[in-house]
């Protein structure tokens, strides 16, 4: 008669050893989160690589100019190309390899072309690196990371997605990216230049300066960046930007590199 109130009472004694926290899996739970490994709200976002290869579609404004432009980044070729369409205007197509060379040409009647010999190639897919994180902002309907690299671009990416939603220059031209899509490939056909840019005097437009179409501002800034890539002399670069044209912050560069 004496085993059974034994029992209980050792039942009830190890029952008494039990922690809150035992007794309760979900303060242990959120004891572990909060102590044991709490997050680190230090940690600041950084802007996603470009992908090996992908296509975009970009609205783009130029000095209130308009155009859409149809981009492939081909990086395991170290090739780039954008094809315009101006409104109410031409279609202007821009091809850019790793070895500096660029063509800007039309396959209209006009057979228009420039070709032009830089000493810097195709973005890398981390030109982004070392840009200066700003915080979040709502650009185009999206919640958006946004940096700035040296003064010169600001750079908004989806925070859900990480794709790019938006960028913009120091100069005004600013892209809104309509469209991203990662490993789309170009047909190899398709970024070969027409015959007529390897003629004499294919770099010749008439009536115009050949820079002030072919590519023009928004090229003068892509290549900026580009030599941003190359020179570390950041603060003497955005010193020399300041009251004086874009072309000859570009030749300042590429005499020193």
């Amino acid at each position: 008669m004496l085993e059974k109130p034994k029992r209980k009472n050792k039942e009830i004694r190890e029952k008494n050893r039990m922690t809150p926290a035992t007794k309760h899996p979900f303060i242990l739970i959120v004891f572990l989160i909060v102590f044991v490994f709490p997050a680190d709200s230090t940690t600041t976002p950084s802007p996603s690589p470009w992908p090996p290869q992908f296509y975009a579609l970009l609205y783009r404004t130029v000095y209130g100019s308009n155009r859409i432009v149809d981009v492939w980044y081909d990086w395991p070729k170290r090739r780039m190309i954008n094809v315009m369409q101006y409104q109410l205007g031409k279609l202007l197509y821009d091809v850019e390899w790793n070895n500096g060379t660029s063509f800007y040409f039309t396959l209209d009647s006009r057979k228009e072309c420039e070709t032009r010999h830089f000493e810097v190639g195709v973005l890398r897919p981390d030109w982004l690196d070392a840009a200066h994180y700003l915080g979040q902002e709502k650009v185009d309907g999206f919640l958006c990371n946004v940096w700035e690299k040296v003064d010169f671009i600001w750079y908004y990416e989806d925070v859900v997605t990480k794709r790019p939603v938006y960028w913009r220059f120091y100069d005004g031209i600013s892209s809104h990216v309509m469209k991203f899509e990662e490993g789309v490939v170009l047909e190899d056909e398709k970024w070969q230049a027409p015959v007529y840019c390897f003629q004499k005097g294919s770099d010749r437009k008439a009536g115009r300066q050949p820079s002030s179409e072919f590519g023009g501002r928004s090229s003068k800034s892509l290549l900026m960046l580009k030599i941003f890539e190359k020179t570390k002399d950041y603060e003497a670069l955005k010193m020399k930007i300041k009251g004086i044209s874009v072309q000859s912050v570009v030749d300042f560069f590429l005499i020193k590199m």
